[in-house]
Parts: C-alpha cells; structure tokens; sequence
C-alpha cells in the first residue's frame, strides 16, 4: 500500500465508521466520497453487533450498508476462530437480478479481504452452486433455491452469525413469507439479524417482530428527487396509441439503448414481440423468463445488440447498464416511487437522458401521484406523435382497474378529454392541466 492511498483511507468518512483498512480501500476503488445516510445510520450499529429495522428503498445505497459491515465482522471472526468452518452470513433477497447484483457487491467491497462466498438462486442448474458452496462463509440467496439445498441437506444453516433479510416488502408481495419463516427457524437465535424493507406496514412490523432481538430502528426518507441529468416529459394518448408513437420514438438516431417499461409480464412479452416484429432488436425481461434467458437479454442490452429492452419493475431491479439513453413509461408505474426508479436508469455518472411517460386516461391519477411526490410537473411533450395504430394492442396492463371511482376525477391530467380520432385534446400539447 503506498503512502498516498494510506493517507486517502485514513482521511475517509468510511474509517470513521469504524470499518477497517481494506474495506475503505475497496470503497475509494469504487469511488465512493462520502456514505450515504443509510451507510452512515446502519454501519456503526452494525459493527455493535446490535439488531437493525430499516426502511429504505432501492438506490438508497443499503447494499453497501449491510455487506461492508458483515465483511468485517466475519474478518475479525476469523482472527480468533480460525477453525470456524461453514456457512456464517446469509443474505436473503427477493429475486435472482438482485441475489447476483449482491454477489458483485461482495466481490468488490471484499477484494482486499478472504472471504468465500456464493450466489444462490433457481433457474440455473445448481451444481456450480454446490461447488461454491463447499468453502462459502457468505451466502446471497433467493428463499426457494436456498430451501431445495436445504432439504438435499447440501446447505446448513445451524452456523449463522449474521442474517440480513433484504426487500423483505418485495418478499411478502412476491409470496415468499413462509419460505423465509422456515429459512429464520433453521438459523440460531443467537444471530445478528438485519432486516430491510422499502415499507414498514403493520404485516412488516409483526415479522420483524419475531425475527429481531431489541432492533435498532433506521428510517431513510424515500427516493422523492429525479436526477437533473434526466430530460423528463408525459405524452397524453389513448392506449391503443401507445405502440405506433413507441416506434415512432424509438426511430430516432439518438436512441442509442432505450429501456420500456410495462406494468405485466405478459404486457412485456406482447409488446417486445411486437417491436421485434418491427425491426426493433428487443427482449423482455420478467420473472417468468428463466434464469437463463434473463441472462442473455441483459448482456445483449449490455453489449448493444438488443436496443430495446422491455421489463417490469421487479425484473427492472437488477439491471445497471451503463449507456441508456432513454427510459420509456409505457405503462404508467401505479406506485410514485417507481417513477423516480425506473427513470434514474438513464442520466447516470454525469451523463444526460430523456424519459418519456405514456398516460392514458385511465393513468392519469398516477400521474398526479408522481408529480405530487417529485414536487414538479412534468413538461408535456408536443414533438411526438403517434404512428398509424398497429393491429391489436401491445399490451394489456394499461386497461387494469386504474381509473377513478364513478363520480371522483382523476388527479392527473384533469383536460384530457378525448376527441375526434380517438386523440385527446389539444393533441400531445396538453393544454392548460388542472388537479382536483
């Protein structure tokens, strides 16, 4: 180590954390200046050993705030237990795109450390798992594949020291509870266990309850601040409009890598297939897809042979493509905060990216829902127009029950009324927009 980068660690926000040489080292190689306010709230208790209930969402840098502090902790272990053997930190997540994401965080925060780990989850054949799991002592799992080894008695799970839950909100939504329920009575009670989740409701309160020992609480505001390296702006469209205007857009030159996303997985496959069908090279991306084709549609993204990639939001969590120049809200997201997600995908480390929202009438109160959340309104686009409308609709998810009540007015775009030719008024300009 030179006399430069020692200085560079001893001066860093991270040493003051408490965290340990090597793994500030690893933090300055990432570039990362100063912690983020969950790295900052979680490490130190972490370290302390004590139990933590945090609520904070993607890209609030909770990765990092878990993995760093669990890399120490089994560092120091292994200093004065050298004989400790098996499986001692586990972390649970929801899906494969981000058990993998993890697994590269891992990777690098602990590059200056030894300590094995593995990446467990389904879809792929499991035999590079067990290989991997023979000399792991950390473990990123998705609940069903993990429960298989288990019962094959290939994992076991009675030396955990260290339990991280992640997305655990995302877990209950995706039915995973009882699969984790199992998973947390094979481990020992005497563990450190820290619990993540985008949302504290009462059904997450009773959970933690009966996982954590006196946990310290951690709340981060939520992500509610697009990025100004973001060109945002809304297009007023009937649904059945959506596909020719997408096309239209995607036409243009300057739409190097282009990400679309879609409310359903099967309004993902219909509309991917459609654009492959009109000479856009697209893939979709869901949780019904397998592990493997997943994996071929994102390094085709990655590598710029597929331009078009169209996902839904679960499936959307484990992408980090450098390079995409557009995010499309060809469904309208139903929950505000996915809008900020979805379109912090383009417009990253400096670079500018556009982000175009398709609203139909029936989205127009989730339109209201994101511009109440980001504090601005979004600029109504008037330099698209839609293509002729193909045949037959790309996507189903926009006709699900969105639209208000009978009798109550939608809190989006309370001037779109549709017109002759099915346009709405105003035609994409929008007009004046007032909010009920």
């Amino acid at each position: 180590m030179t006399p430069e980068i020692a200085a560079a660690i001893e001066r860093s926000a991270f040493t003051k954390l408490g965290l340990v040489p090597p793994l500030v080292r690893a933090t300055l190689e990432e570039e990362y200046t100063e912690p983020s306010p969950v790295q900052s709230e979680v490490i130190p208790h972490a370290l302390a050993g004590r139990d933590v209930l945090a609520c904070a969402q993607t890209g609030t840098g909770k990765t990092a705030a878990f993995v760093l502090p669990i890399l120490q902790s089994l560092t120091a272990s292994d200093a004065t237990a050298s004989d400790a053997r098996g499986i001692r930190a586990l972390i649970l997540t929801p899906t494969r795109e981000l058990a993998g994401q993890i697994g590269e965080r891992v990777t690098a925060y602990g590059k200056h450390l030894r300590v094995n780990h593995a990446v467990v989850y389904g879809g792929v054949s499991q035999r590079n798992q067990e290989r991997a799991l023979r000399t792991a002592t950390l473990v990123v799992a998705t609940p069903g594949r993990l429960l298989d080894l288990v019962e094959q008695r290939i994992v076991n799970l009675g030396g955990i020291t260290h339990f991280v839950l992640d997305e655990m909100d995302r877990m209950l939504d995706m039915g995973f509870v009882r699969d984790v329920n199992r998973l947390v009575e094979l481990t020992p009670r005497a563990r450190q266990t820290l619990f993540f989740s985008a949302t504290i409701a009462p059904a997450m309160e009773k959970l933690a309850r009966g996982m954590l020992r006196e946990p310290v609480r951690v709340a981060i505001s939520p992500v509610t601040t697009t990025a100004p390296t973001v060109e945002q702006s809304v297009v007023f469209i009937p649904h059945a409009q959506k596909r020719g205007l997408l096309e239209t857009v995607l036409r243009n030159e300057s739409v190097e890598r282009a990400l679309v996303f879609t409310r359903t997985k099967h309004g993902a496959n219909r509309l991917s297939a459609a654009l492959e069908r009109a000479g856009f090279g697209s893939a979709a991306i869901h949780g019904n897809k397998s592990q493997s084709a997943r994996e071929r549609a994102l390094e085709g993204f990655r590598r710029g042979t597929t331009r078009v990639l169209v996902a839904t939001d679960v499936a959307a969590r484990g992408i980090d493509v450098e390079g995409v120049s557009l995010v499309v809200n060809y469904d309208m997201p139903n929950v505000a905060e996915s809008y900020v997600h979805r379109i912090g995908r383009t417009g990253r480390a400096g670079a500018t990216g556009r982000a175009i929202s398709f609203c139909d009438r029936d989205e127009r109160a989730f339109l209201g829902d994101i511009e109440r959340l980001i504090r601005r309104r979004l600029h109504v686009a008037a330099d698209h127009q839609p293509a002729a409308t193909p045949q037959g609709d790309a996507s189903d998810s926009g006709r699900r029950s969105a639209a208000p009540k009978p009798g109550q007015r939608g809190r989006g775009d309370a001037g779109a009324r549709t017109s002759r030719g099915g346009r709405f008024a105003n035609g994409h300009s929008g007009g004046q927009r007032r909010y009920s």
